[in-house]
C-alpha cells in the first residue's frame, strides 16, 4: 500500500512573514489578486496589513469581503462570478476557515468551471485542473486551511454541510504569520486552538493514520497543550506556539482524515450557526471515551504529549482516563462550555445523526459505528 502526503508549495512562518506575499506573486508572473477577506477583518484594519503591501508593491487587487462565518453555495458561487469579473489570476485569502474555503471553492471552480453547481464537489470530486494560485494568510490558529485539501460548504436548503476535499485546492502558498493572529478575541481564541488540538487528536488516532503523520500529529499535540492558555491571554510566546502549532496539525490529518467529532461539529454549524471550534471541543472528550476501546496504546502518547507525568507507570485504562482528562482540563481552562445543553435539541437528534453518519469524516473514525451509537453520544451531551 502507498501513502500519500500533500503539503503547499511554499509555506512562511514567523513574525513579519506576510512581507514574502508580494515577492511570490511577483516571481511567479502573478499580476492581479482577488483578495478574499470577511468584513470584519477589513473593519478592525487586518486585511490592510496585507493590502498595504500589495500597494506597496505596485500589484492591483480586487478586495472581496462577501464572506459569511459558514459559506454557502450562494456564497461561492457569487465569489466566483466576482472573481470572473476583477480579471484576477491569483487569491489571496485572509481569515479563518471561511475565507479561506470560500477562497478554496472559488479557486476550484474558476479553473473546473462544470462544477459551478458546487454541489457536486462534495466528497472528493475528480477535478482536472488545479485551482487557481491561491495564498493563504491565516488570522486564526485553528482551521489550518491553509494547508489543507480540505474546505466545508454550507447547503442552506438541506441544512447540512457539504466536505469537500481536493488535492487540486491546496493554497500553493501559505503565509502564518503570528501578527496577524494577535487581535483574535478571546473566545476565538479558544474556539479555533481547541479546533486545532481536535485536528491533532483526531488525525493521530483516525484509521488511515501512519508513522508520517504521527509525527506531525504528536508534536502539534504538544505545542497546543504548552501554548493554547498563554494564546488565550494574548501573551506573545502562546500565538506563536499556536500558530506554529495548528498549521502541523493541518499538515497530518489533511493527509489521513478525521473522525465523528469531527461529523458530528458539522451538523451543529449547519443547523444552529455553532462556531465549528466550540462544537469539537465540547464533543471531543466524550467521542475520545467512545473511541477509547479502538485505539490501542495512542492515548499514553497523547497524554505524555499533553504534559501528563509518569505515563509509563499507568495502566491502559489509566492512560486513557489521563488523556481524556487532560483534553477536559484544557477546554475548561481556556472557557470552552462543558457540554450541548445550550445548543442541541431532543427533537433534532435524530437529523443530526443521520447527517454525521453521512458527514465524510465519519469513515476515518477508528471504532466503526452507527447512527443509532452517534445518537446516543449527541444525548448524553444534553442530559
Amino acid at each position: 500500500m502507498a501513502f500519500r502526503f500533500i503539503l503547499n508549495e511554499t509555506s512562511y512562518h514567523g513574525h513579519g512573514a506576510i512581507e514574502n506575499i508580494a515577492s511570490e506573486i511577483i516571481n511567479r508572473g502573478l499580476k492581479k489578486a482577488f483578495v478574499c477577506s470577511d468584513p470584519d477583518l477589513v473593519k478592525f484594519g487586518v486585511s490592510k496589513k496585507v493590502t498595504d503591501i500589495l500597494e506597496k508593491n505596485n500589484i492591483p487587487y480586487t478586495l472581496y469581503t462577501e464572506i459569511k462565518p459558514n459559506p454557502t453555495i450562494e456564497n461561492v458561487q457569487h465569489g466566483v462570478d466576482s472573481f470572473r469579473e476583477s480579471k484576477a489570476d491569483c487569491i489571496v485569502a485572509i481569515g479563518g476557515g471561511s475565507s479561506m474555503d470560500t477562497a478554496k471553492g472559488i479557486g476550484i471552480i474558476a479553473n473546473n468551471p462544470e462544477y459551478y453547481d458546487v454541489v457536486s464537489l462534495e466528497g472528493v470530486a475528480p477535478t482536472k485542473n488545479k485551482s487557481v494560485p491561491i495564498i493563504a494568510v491565516p488570522t486564526t490558529a485553528g482551521t489550518a486551511a491553509e494547508v489543507t485539501i480540505n474546505y466545508v460548504i454550507t447547503d442552506t436548503k438541506k441544512e447540512r454541510k457539504m466536505v469537500c476535499v481536493d488535492p487540486h485546492d491546496i493554497p500553493v502558498v501559505a503565509v502564518v504569520d503570528p501578527d496577524m493572529m494577535s487581535t483574535m478575541p478571546k473566545g476565538l481564541t479558544a474556539a479555533t486552538g481547541m479546533d486545532a488540538l481536535t485536528h491533532a487528536i483526531e488525525g493521530y488516532i483516525t484509521k488511515g493514520a501512519w508513522e508520517l503523520s504521527d509525527m506531525f500529529h504528536l508534536k502539534a499535540i504538544e505545542i497546543i497543550s504548552r501554548s493554547l492558555r498563554g494564546a488565550v491571554k494574548n501573551e506573545p510566546a502562546g500565538r506563536e506556539g499556536m500558530a506554529l502549532g495548528q498549521y502541523i496539525a493541518g499538515m497530518g490529518f489533511s493527509n489521513v482524515g478525521l473522525g465523528i467529532v469531527h461529523s458530528m461539529a458539522h451538523p451543529l454549524g449547519a443547523l444552529y450557526d455553532t462556531p465549528h471550534g466550540i462544537a469539537n471541543a465540547i464533543i471531543l472528550p466524550t467521542v475520545m471515551e467512545y473511541n477509547a476501546p479502538a485505539t490501542g496504546e495512542k492515548y499514553r502518547e497523547i497524554a505524555r504529549a499533553m504534559g501528563v507525568k509518569d505515563v509509563d507507570k499507568m495502566s491502559q485504562a489509566e492512560y486513557r482516563k489521563a488523556a481524556i482528562d487532560a483534553v477536559r482540563q484544557l477546554a475548561k481552562d481556556v472557557g470552552i462550555p462543558a457540554d450541548l445543553k445550550a445548543i442541541v435539541k431532543e427533537e433534532d437528534i435524530p437529523f443530526l445523526s443521520e447527517s454525521a453518519y453521512a458527514d465524510a469524516c465519519r469513515p476515518g473514525n477508528p471504532r466503526d459505528t452507527s447512527v443509532a451509537e452517534i445518537a446516543e453520544l449527541y444525548r448524553s451531551l444534553i442530559k
